[in-house]
């Protein structure tokens, strides 16, 4: 990782990916900055809390059939109403809704789709932890006049951008376009994004990991043995002390592991055998997989890389083991075994 000293907005970032490497046509830029923009205006919610009276609960429930968050309904509505008149867009999804947003036909349509997770670990909202938004940038299939939930179907390797906000001691903008992690520090004073940190790299190797020890009697047993190994220490089959975090917050997670290394792991459990995981393939999955295989890191499901996975629902779950890359691939190695 390398600390910048010349002051880079995130507007320059993306010109200079554009007119440098080809990456990012002007409609994807345009989109990536209005996204931005919305991550700026929902970070200024979070920050008033109980003075905004946007704490505590919305009293509704999502598809998922989870109680929202107030902050839930109003980081998905300053995504939407921020994305639908700009005409790089030509649909939406989110986790809070039940199905797709087209855009409306009194605004052009874009050769873009956007998914994405309003309020990551909104459980965390009235605790003061952090929190974050994710976002996942796909293509419109050619040829189609109308959008529909099938055309979202695509796997994480046909993303174009993805990227997430984190809501804490910072506001911070992480952002890949397939060239590398670059991270964006919120500057208050002025209102910009900032560059920060450049081509961030994941150790591959780690002493830390980040599970909710509380499932533990629930694990697939491949699960269980990775964890007792990393918990027998120094005098164990690994040879090495391990630290456990969890927040409890996928983009805090996930972001601590971006910065310093780490395993992130959301495995099945039997509680709910039926679904493959916890966590949102579209939503959360694919969007962090990308950015931490940009970063050197690896994201599987315990089998199969994660962003190989073909989608067959808008709202699909999924195992998660992703972070640093010796690690993620000693869990998976360990579910084959088992299969």
């Amino acid at each position: 990782m390398s600390t910048l000293t010349k002051r880079v907005s995130l507007t320059q970032y993306l010109v200079e990916q554009q007119r440098h490497h080809g990456l990012i046509p002007s409609q994807l830029r345009l989109l990536i900055e209005v996204v931005a923009r919305a991550c700026k205006r929902i970070s200024i919610s979070v920050n008033k809390g109980a003075l905004g009276d946007v704490l505590g609960s919305a009293e509704t429930e999502n598809v998922q059939g989870e109680m929202q968050k107030k902050l839930d309904v109003i980081a998905n509505e300053v995504l939407i109403e921020a994305n639908e008149w700009g005409g790089h867009l030509a649909a939406m999804a989110s986790e809070e809704m039940e199905s797709i947003y087209v855009v409306p036909n009194r605004f052009p349509q874009g050769e873009y789709m956007l998914l994405f997770d309003p309020l990551d670990g909104s459980s965390n909202i009235d605790v003061n932890v952090s929190i974050g938004t994710i976002f996942s940038v796909l293509r419109k299939p050619e040829g189609g006049a109308a959008v529909s939930e099938a055309d979202f179907l695509q796997p994480g390797t046909a993303q174009a951008a993805a990227g997430y906000c984190i809501y804490g001691p910072q506001t911070t903008l992480v952002l890949t376009v397939g060239a590398g992690v670059a991270l964006f520090t919120l500057d208050r004073e002025q209102g910009s994004w900032v560059l920060t940190q450049d081509k961030l790299t994941i150790p591959e190797d780690t002493k830390e990991f980040a599970v909710n020890m509380s499932n533990l009697r629930h694990w697939a047993p491949p699960v269980t043995r990775y964890i007792e190994e990393c918990l027998s220490g120094s005098t164990g089959p690994r040879g090495k002390d391990f630290n456990m975090r969890w927040i409890a917050s996928m983009v805090a997670d996930v972001h601590r592991i971006l910065t310093r290394g780490g395993v992130f792991l959301y495995p099945w459990d039997k509680r709910e055998p039926e679904k493959a995981g916890k966590l949102r393939l579209m939503y959360e999955a694919n969007p962090m997989g990308f950015i931490v295989e940009q970063a050197g890191g690896a994201a599987t499901n315990g089998h199969t890389r994660i962003m190989e996975l073909q989608p067959t629902r808008l709202h699909e779950r999924v195992s998660v083991f992703m972070g640093s890359k010796n690690e993620v691939e000693r869990a998976t190695a360990y579910h084959q075994e088992a299969a």
